[in-house]
């Protein structure tokens, strides 16, 4: 971990890694057997677990309760079902929350014979416990790029999926050399995490897999660099 007078950089490949064969998985967040005291989440957010299933592999019917789960797919596709009666095959553009509130089972796997999935798996404590269990989606017509697409909202604004949590999530898709400006608001928190390509936040540059956190309001201004930039970006009350 990196840390400047601003930001604080999570480096990928000072994330934990798991491999088991059907699934090979990064940690940015203390997750199952490994455990880093210096990262056990960044505000609400607990989980960042970018995972590559192999074609047919996927994780069984387990349950949950009282987090707010969903999963971004960055290419090829993955099929969901739940205790709720939700089923539904998500590829990129798309994206499933679950708010598992008292209780529920779900499956993930990769219904591909050929295909890997690459999606990122994402864990954000609500605001009480005990909530009623839900489902909503997010998907998109088209690729808007030089700007920030809202995933997923407190309010389910602008078609976003609704968390329950004041969590707000957007995804950021930049061409080439491309920029966007974002403000942190006071007594928040941002996260920005990079998929793909290269980018450079306030003069720091990340890598894919790369993160880069901070809690000072002001504007923040994010160049990419030679190739086009995919990253998901969680603003935290």
């Amino acid at each position: 971990m990196n840390t400047t007078a601003r930001w604080t950089l999570r480096r990928s490949d000072e994330r934990g890694h798991a491999d088991h064969g059907w699934l090979e998985s990064r940690h940015s967040f203390s997750f199952a057997d490994y455990y880093d005291p210096a990262h056990t989440g960044f505000r609400s957010l607990r989980v960042i677990n970018e995972d590559r299933v192999a074609p047919g592999g996927g994780f069984p019917t387990h349950p949950h309760r009282d987090m707010e789960i969903f999963s971004y797919v960055v290419s090829g596709q993955l099929a969901h079902r739940d205790s709720m009666g939700n089923e539904r095959t998500l590829v990129p553009g798309e994206v499933q929350l679950m708010s598992a509130g008292s209780g529920v089972t779900h499956s993930e796997f990769n219904p591909s014979s050929d295909e890997p999935v690459h999606f990122l798996q994402i864990w954000i404590h609500p605001r009480e416990r005990g909530l009623e269990p839900s489902y909503t989606e997010w998907q998109t017509a088209s690729s808007k790029r030089g700007a920030f697409d809202l995933l997923i909202s407190p309010d389910g604004r602008e078609g976003s999926a609704a968390i329950a949590q004041e969590a707000e999530v957007s995804r950021l898709l930049l061409e080439a050399g491309g920029h966007a400006d974002y403000e942190v608001r006071p007594g928040r928190g941002l996260w920005l995490q990079l998929i793909r390509g290269r980018l450079t936040v306030d003069g720091e540059t990340l890598e894919p897999g790369d993160a880069a956190s901070t809690e000072t309001a002001g504007p923040v201004a994010i160049v990419a660099g030679h190739e086009s930039v995919e990253a998901l970006l969680f603003d935290l009350g």
